[in-house]
């Protein structure tokens, strides 16, 4: 049997992003890291893992929660670094 620590290890994603996925989703965290997984497979897909993180930013900063403001913009910079909107075209232009 997989562990949620398994499936982690496994997944293209953070901790941190799966926790942004889930919040937004209102899903499991366990859920929420095969949603992400299979989201970050495609350009589309990256797109609204943005969107979810920036939704809960906005959500965060209307709270006046600006510690959790913070942490989901450093996991937002950490999601741009690490997942280009296309994969296939950026490995074509290399």
């Amino acid at each position: 049997m997989l562990t949620y620590q398994d499936c982690l290890g496994l997944c293209d994603l953070t901790e941190d992003e799966i926790r942004a996925i889930a919040e937004h989703e209102h899903l499991p965290e366990l859920v929420a890291l095969e949603l992400g997984q299979y989201l970050a497979q495609t350009a589309d897909g990256q797109r609204a893992i943005r969107r979810m993180i920036l939704d809960d930013i906005d959500a965060a900063e209307a709270a006046n929660d600006y510690e959790k403001a913070i942490r989901l913009k450093a996991t937002m910079k950490h999601f741009i670094d690490t997942h280009p909107d296309n994969p296939k075209l950026l490995a074509k232009n290399a």
